[in-house]
C-alpha cells in the first residue's frame, strides 16, 4: 500500500511549462526514491524504500509513474521476499502506478522557481484505484529537468487497498502484537528532459 506512493510525483505537472521549449521528461531511476514507514509492536518505526520506479511526463501533462512492488528494499531479505508475496502479491499485482493530467497546471513558470501546490493524481495498487492528493516543492533547473519532492507524507491505508489481510499474515508469521495499517509515504523525483 506504500507504494503508492508514492507514491507521488504528479506534482511536477506544477513546474513543467516555463520558458523552456517543451519536450518529454522521463524519470530518472538513481535520483528518485519512493520511502515508506511501516509501524509495528506500536512503538517502533522502520523506513523503507522501492529501487525501482519508472515513468514519464508528456509535454501535453500526462505523468504517469510506476512502482515495481517486487523491487521493495526493508534491509531484511525475508520481510522483503514476505512483503512481495503476502502483501503486495506481486503474481497478481507487479506494480503500484500513480497517473495524473496535469495540462491545466503547464503554466508559465520561471526555471529555478519552487512551487507548493496540492496536487491531485490516482493511484492504482492492489487492483483497487483510489484518488490521492499530495502536497508538492518543486523545481525545475535552467536545463529544464525536474525535481519534485513531498512537503508531508502521504498516508496510505490498508483498508482502502485491500491489504489488510497480508498485513495480518505479516504480523502472524513476524510474531507481533500489532502492524500499523496506515502508512505514511514520502517521495522525490527527478526527471529528466528529453534532449
Amino acid at each position: 500500500m506504500i507504494k503508492s506512493i508514492a507514491v507521488l510525483g504528479f506534482s511536477l505537472a506544477s513546474l513543467l511549462a516555463s520558458n523552456v521549449a517543451f519536450a518529454d521528461w522521463q524519470l530518472n531511476n538513481e535520483q528518485s526514491k519512493v520511502s515508506f514507514v511501516s509501524i509495528k509492536n506500536n512503538s517502533v518505526a522502520e523506513v523503507h524504500h522501492f529501487k525501482a520506479l519508472s515513468g514519464s511526463l508528456t509535454e501535453q501533462g500526462m505523468f504517469k509513474i510506476d512502482i515495481d512492488l517486487s523491487s521493495v528494499e526493508t534491509m531484511i531479505p525475508i520481510r522483503n521476499e514476505r512483503m512481495t508475496k503476502l502483501l503486495f502479491e506481486t503474481v497478481k499485482f507487479p506494480a503500484a502506478t500513480l497517473t495524473a493530467d496535469l495540462s491545466k497546471h503547464l503554466t508559465t513558470i520561471i526555471p529555478g522557481q519552487h512551487i507548493l501546490k496540492g496536487i491531485k493524481a490516482q493511484l492504482a495498487f492492489h487492483g483497487q484505484t483510489k484518488e490521492i492528493t499530495t502536497d508538492v516543492l518543486a523545481n525545475m533547473s535552467p536545463e529544464g529537468d525536474v525535481t519534485v519532492s513531498s512537503v508531508s507524507p502521504i498516508i496510505i491505508n490498508a483498508a482502502d487497498f485491500a491489504v489488510t489481510g497480508g498485513i495480518a499474515q505479516l504480523q502472524k508469521l513476524a510474531g507481533l502484537s500489532a502492524i500499523a495499517t496506515a502508512v505514511p509515504v514520502s517521495y522525490s523525483l527527478t526527471l529528466s528532459k528529453d534532449k
